[in-house]
């Protein structure tokens, strides 16, 4: 049981307690001797239980495996965990392990929603300063499906696809069926498509897709369930072109267009190209008289067009036809849409408006007004007036259109004393009917460049009474008609407005503050320039007296005075 080894070591098996003391070893030769000394403690065993030992999650589960150590109790131990031989990083597991130690003994380790990568064995190590220790749980994880092997594409007709593929992983969990997928230029995305058979088992590796469209591209994928959920989708196969065949889909919405005089006008919605089912794809336009035998048929060999035009000079306006559109490509024609009747179109308007009448309203507006006539043929969408000043020609006309039923427009933005000759003509889809005789109206002479001058006030309490000199427009202005007096109170944006035929007014100031008051000319071409503002007082709330009434100007000249003072105050009072 001890044993001295050939170069000096001292080996002890079965160790025991008898075996603790100071163990003192000693070498000699001629020349002398040496001596170590070495303490021996011995020290019970560690043992370690690890459970549970064997266990079965799904994905999406969390388990807590549990470590105690049984140990000397003189001895510090260290517990460390692994994973299939590799030490956990609790740091980098994205928070899925959290090692728990509740005691100085034992340690536990947290797996929260278990992953399928998580599967494998466990280890716990512990160490001590005397021995290291360990033991193994195994874990087993179910989960979906793995994603299934490569599709391959084994066989294509107009309408079906044969596919095989291999297994992917069960998870272990027994894959229960398998769905088909399809991916085409026209889908949104990857759509399950009908298979032969209906329901593909897990244990099958093929089968048939059906009711695909001709002439379309088509990627393929598989997807594998079990009991736990769907796994993720095979690699897509390779893309692949169903076959060729006869177009089965007409146009949609087949309908009539507004068109010239004389014009059969038909209109549809294309085929998509997920239906046109092959190459040479194009419509067939027929149609007749309503109430008659034979068809007439044209070919339109563009597979975008939308619409064709049919003319004839003897075709009268509004004249009904019956009227289907087909399809046909490279292997032969398709399918025609239902009948549907139509009128050739009624054309442009026949009628130029009548009464038109211009009125001028200011110097930059003319107001325009016409009536139509309802008997015309040409039902009109709106109307177009043109308009260009006299010295110009009327191919230089300015135009600007109505929509709907107006009968009238006003035209803005026109040169001042100016004047336009105007003409009215209505429009719809087909063109222009005829112009209107021309009409004449000049617009208004501009207003007064001069501002009242010379203003004079007195106020008495909230009263305030204003006097002017009149204002004299130049010959290429507009007479005066009357006078605006415009005040506000201080700060305000709104004024109010008098309006008087003669130099003077009376004004209310309501509210206590200071108001801005300005005087300007009223013309038929608009209002004149406004007299510079003035600022008055109000006294309003205040006992009224003679204290009170102040006499303000804006000139301080006597005459002046003396005119305001004989505009407001009667004769008699002198």
């Amino acid at each position: 049981r001890v044993t001295i080894l050939p170069y000096g070591s001292l080996r002890i098996l079965n160790a025991s307690k008898s075996d603790e003391g100071r163990y003192v070893c000693q070498g000699e030769n001629v020349f002398g001797s040496a001596e170590i000394v070495a303490s021996v403690s011995v020290k019970e065993p560690t043992r370690i239980e690890l459970t549970p030992k064997k266990t079965e999650l799904t994905v999406g589960e969390s388990i807590v495996l549990s470590c105690k150590a049984i140990h000397d109790n003189t001895l510090d131990v260290t517990f460390y965990w692994t994973l299939n031989e590799q030490p956990i990083d609790f740091e980098k597991q994205g928070g899925h392990f959290e090692s728990i130690k509740a005691q100085a003994s034992s340690a536990d380790l947290m797996i929260r929603n278990i992953l399928l990568v998580h599967a494998g064995r466990y280890g716990c190590r512990v160490q001590t300063a005397a021995d290291t220790v360990s033991d193994e749980a195994e874990l087993l994880v179910r989960g979906p499906p793995g994603p299934p092997g490569v599709v391959i594409v084994e066989e294509i007709t107009d309408t079906t696809a044969t596919l095989s593929w291999s297994p992917g992983a069960d998870n272990h969990s027994p894959i229960s069926i398998h769905n088909l997928q399809a991916r085409s230029p026209f889908s949104l995305g990857w759509q399950t498509v009908k298979t032969v058979p209906d329901v593909i088992s897990g244990d099958m590796e093929s089968a048939m897709a059906v009711e695909l469209n001709p002439w379309v591209e088509y990627e393929f994928r598989v997807v594998a369930t079990n009991k736990i959920g769907t796994g993720d989708p095979s690699a897509p196969s390779r893309v692949i072109r169903t076959n060729e065949a006869v177009p089965k889909t007409p146009p949609a919405n087949v309908s009539g267009r507004s068109g010239r005089r004389h014009e059969l006008v038909i209109a549809w919605e294309p085929v998509s190209e997920e239906f046109q089912n092959g190459e040479g794809f194009g419509y067939i336009v027929a149609f007749r008289p309503n109430g008659t035998r034979g068809w007439k048929e044209k070919m339109v060999t563009s597979s975008d067009a939308s619409k064709f035009i049919y003319r004839d000079e003897s075709v009268p306006p509004l004249t009904p036809f019956e009227v289907k559109v087909g399809v046909y490509n490279n292997k032969g024609d398709g399918p025609f849409s239902p009948i549907v009747v139509i009128c050739s179109a009624e054309g442009e308007p026949s009628a130029a408006p009548v009464d038109v009448n211009a009125t001028s309203l200011s110097v930059s507006e003319i107001l325009v007004a016409w009536k139509h006539i309802k008997e015309s043929l040409g039902r009109p969408q709106g109307f177009e007036v043109g308009y260009w000043k006299d010295m110009e020609q009327e191919e230089a006309a300015e135009k600007v259109k109505t929509e709907g039923n107006e009968s009238s427009i006003l035209l803005t933005g026109l040169e001042g004393n100016t004047l336009y000759h105007l003409t009215v003509r209505a429009y719809n889809a087909a063109g222009y009917g005829p112009p209107s005789t021309a009409v004449r109206a000049a617009t208004k002479k501009s207003p007064p460049s001069q501002a009242p001058g010379n203003i004079m006030w007195i106020q008495d309490g909230s009263h305030v009474s204003l006097g002017w000199e009149p204002v004299k427009p130049l010959a290429n202005e507009s007479d005066v008609m009357g006078y605006k007096v415009l005040f506000r109170q201080e700060g305000q944006s709104n004024s109010q407005v008098i309006e008087t035929q003669k130099t003077s007014a009376v004004i209310l100031l309501p509210d206590v503050g200071v108001y801005i008051i300005e005087v300007c000319a009223v013309s038929e071409g608009g209002d004149g320039t406004a007299s510079p503002q003035i600022r008055v007082p109000s006294l309003s709330g205040g006992k009224v007296t003679s204290a009170q009434s102040t006499l303000h100007s804006v000139s301080t000249s006597l005459s002046s005075v003396i005119l305001l003072l004989a505009l407001m105050v009667p004769s008699a009072s002198w």
